[in-house]
């Protein structure tokens, strides 16, 4: 199927909706990753994904789960709209003479996409990290209170993101928001180089002959399929981004000045297979929230939505 021209308009509404939904669903299950990635040898506080959840609800409550959403869930219209209309535009100018791209222009639309969202995905994974961490670096701090003699350890800060925004834009300037874009962009790149052409080819094989869309399930599996491979293959990046935008540490936690010291002090402490870190959890993050995208984009929401304002054009 060619990909036809794009609404711009339509395409930010879609991905917006998609991003709100599938991070209200999934963000729990991000906030173990980042605990899970963070977390070195020698100060394991959580065994599993399980282990992470339970620890965390038992010690900062139900909405312990929660903390960065409103950070994700302000920033992720943004960030999916930039990335799944940039994909599309990148598609659309790519395209000759209505024929079905090539596997090597869907893969170079793909990595434009991945490129552009960059410019909201650094800051909010940024301030994210931040407060999704901050329980864990509670929690060892407690032990190691309730171990030393006598003595409870300092906690970190309660800060919003607003305030920790604040603070690094006092401090350090813009570029403190954008700590970890090398990583980010080593992430995000190959994610959507993998991602993009694998769905569409999915969603090709899946839908066969049949002319039009592909139907809603066919979409969300391609989605689901696509995203959780594009996640696994690039969770090596993906855990050293994570350190290299962490700046609060635990007791006896390694510090990182870029992204070879944080590949060569992994690989020389912890061994190749930290790098796989939150794996499993990346995976199930990404595919509901990549096929929830997919569904909603294809069955057009965002049109729809334009189509029922007053003074639009038909």
């Amino acid at each position: 199927m060619a990909d036809k021209q794009i609404s711009l308009p339509a395409k930010l509404i879609n991905g917006g909706i998609a991003g709100l939904i599938g991070v209200t669903c999934v963000f729990p299950i991000d906030l173990a990753k980042t605990r899970l990635q963070n977390q070195q040898n020698g100060s394991r506080l959580y065994t599993s994904m399980s282990d992470c959840l339970i620890k965390t609800i038992r010690s900062e409550g139900y909405f312990g789960m929660y903390r960065g959403a409103a950070v994700n869930l302000t920033l992720v219209t943004p960030e999916k709209a930039i990335k799944l209309a940039a994909n599309d535009f990148f598609r659309y100018h790519l395209s000759t003479d209505g024929k079905k791209l090539s596997l090597l222009r869907e893969m170079i639309a793909g990595c434009g996409a991945g490129i552009c969202q960059v410019i909201v995905t650094t800051p909010m994974e940024m301030l994210k990290i931040q407060l999704q961490d901050a329980g864990r670096i509670n929690a060892q701090r407690k032990l190691i209170g309730q171990a030393a003699a006598g003595g409870g350890a300092a906690g970190v800060r309660n800060l919003t993101g607003l305030q920790i925004t604040k603070e690094l834009l006092r401090n350090q300037g813009i570029s403190g928001l954008y700590r970890g874009l090398g990583a980010t962009l080593l992430r995000d790149a190959p994610f959507s180089v993998i991602y993009f052409p694998l769905f569409a080819n999915l969603n090709d094989l899946w839908k066969g002959d049949v002319e039009g869309p592909a139907p809603f399930y066919c979409s969300f599996l391609s989605g689901c399929l696509a995203g959780s491979t594009a996640a696994v293959a690039v969770n090596p990046v993906d855990v050293v981004k994570t350190r290299l935008q962490s700046l609060t540490r635990g007791s006896q936690e390694d510090t990182y000045s870029g992204v070879m010291d944080c590949i060569n002090k992994i690989l020389r402490k912890e061994g190749p297979s930290a790098f796989l870190k939150g794996a499993y959890c990346r995976a199930l993050v990404i595919a509901p929230l990549f096929g929830i995208a997919q569904v909603v984009y294809f069955l057009g929401v965002g049109e729809f939505i334009l189509s029922v304002l007053p003074g639009a054009r038909h």
